[in-house]
């Protein structure tokens, strides 16, 4: 198994989007790359604590590569939007790549220049792309939250 951690907004929805990836063996909702250790929901949403919104993955890279699940993370939000998806504004909900190794860096860092060398957004990409940190896990209720409600994302 090999490790992704992605923030692109909400993690309910991204979440959801990559469960359903085939060869995505688990996710989980959390928090990364903030200051306080063992943040709560409520701290995070304060917008001090540094943290972002992300999902885990634990994926079988011989079922999906690093780089598909790169392009379903490019895809599936804006990535010049900085600290902001549609109506979630604060740090919290900026897009970001954590990477566990130098080749998923290399991977993240090529597949953002080459995006923002294609023309398809006409603002510059802010994505920020960070070695990985600690992983918080959100609580409980979070974890697969819009699957459980019976929704496929929070409709924005």
């Amino acid at each position: 198994m090999a490790k992704a951690t992605f923030g692109a907004g909400c993690f309910w929805s991204v979440e959801e989007l990559f469960r359903k990836v085939e060869g995505v063996m688990s996710t989980a909702v959390g928090y990364m790359g903030g200051a306080t250790e063992n943040p709560t929901y409520e701290e995070v949403c304060t917008d001090r604590t540094g943290h972002a919104e992300v999902v885990h993955l634990e994926y079988d890279p011989a079922r999906v590569s690093y780089k598909e699940l790169l392009q379903i993370f490019w895809e599936n939000h804006n990535p010049t939007t900085f600290n902001r998806q549609g109506p979630d504004v604060g740090s919290q909900y900026r897009s970001v790549v954590f990477y566990y190794t130098p080749e998923q860096k290399e991977m993240a860092e090529k597949s953002k220049e080459e995006l923002d060398n294609s023309g398809k957004w006409k603002d510059p990409i802010v994505t920020s792309i960070e070695p990985a940190a600690t992983f918080y896990r959100a609580e409980e209720y979070h974890q697969r939250y819009l699957q459980k409600r019976g929704q496929s994302s929070c409709g924005l």
